[in-house]
């Protein structure tokens, strides 16, 4: 193994530099891991909207990830923004040939109200890629839609953790940035393990669900147990949060580099 955790994310860009694949890169780096990236799609995207989407051909997705397997090697994953059907077979096709710890975000839609996630592509989300993961994170919005129930602020995070889990997914972390519990919901189809979280509004949350599952996979290639990686991702994601700044005219992104403390430094 490298002596610097090395961590992919699969996952799409964002234009705006908030959320996606440049979310995920910025909670490596503060963690200490070695990115890797794997674009599946691009968007055209700033702080207010999703304004276009480009997919990328599954064949150079299939190319990305054997350049990165090949040579860096992965101590762990995790996916993000997917988009469609014919890129998630892609990425469980590969994942399930090359298993390794898998972080799975299951990113449906944006902030904004953009579909990030086309509607034949959940139940090959759910069929194909949820197996294979080691824990996913939906948020509460997202929880809901893969339980098959109605959104609700007061949701039980309990039974959507367990319906979620009977899917396939071997754990769980019901995010706890939505709704009226401020709390990330783990389980791991034994122990149920409620992480309180603090909530800093929502001025500059672009990304936060990104850091917290790219924080996550992170301390998992650093070798920590799931529950201590998931308390820790909840910090990280966070902090991130609190330190986030406004740029563009609607949610800002969270930051989890801290520029404000490196600038009063």
């Amino acid at each position: 193994m490298s002596t610097v955790p090395r961590c992919l994310t699969i996952a799409t860009s964002d234009s705006g530099g908030g959320a996606g694949i440049q979310a995920d890169l910025k909670a490596f780096a503060r963690l200490g891991c070695h990115g890797s990236s794997v674009l599946v799609a691009l968007t055209a995207q700033n702080t207010v909207a999703v304004t276009a989407v480009h997919e990328l051909p599954p064949e150079f997705v299939r190319a990305q990830l054997d350049a990165v397997f090949d040579d860096i090697g992965v101590d762990a994953a995790k996916t993000g923004m997917l988009f469609s059907a014919t890129l998630i077979e892609t990425v469980a096709d590969y994942l399930a040939e090359h298993p390794v710890p898998l972080v799975v975000d299951p990113v449906m839609v944006a902030a904004s109200g953009a579909r990030l996630l086309q509607e034949d592509a959940v139940s090959v989300l759910v069929g194909r890629l949820l197996p294979l993961a080691t824990v996913v994170t939906p948020n509460l919005h997202e929880a809901c839609a893969l339980a098959g129930v109605p959104y609700a602020d007061d949701a039980d995070r309990r039974g959507l953790a367990e319906a979620i889990h009977a899917l396939g997914a071997r754990a769980v972390v019901v995010t706890g940035g939505h709704g009226s519990e401020a709390v990330d919901w783990l389980y791991d189809g034994e122990t149920h393990t409620p992480i309180p979280v603090a909530r800093y509004g929502e001025e500059t949350t672009h990304g936060a669900g990104c850091t917290h599952s790219a924080g996550l996979a992170a301390f998992l290639a650093r070798g920590e147990t799931l529950e201590d990686a998931a308390r820790a991702a909840a910090d990280v994601a966070t902090d991130a949060v609190r330190a986030g700044y406004r740029v563009g005219s609607g949610s800002g992104p969270v930051d989890a580099i801290d520029l404000a403390a490196q600038r009063a430094g």
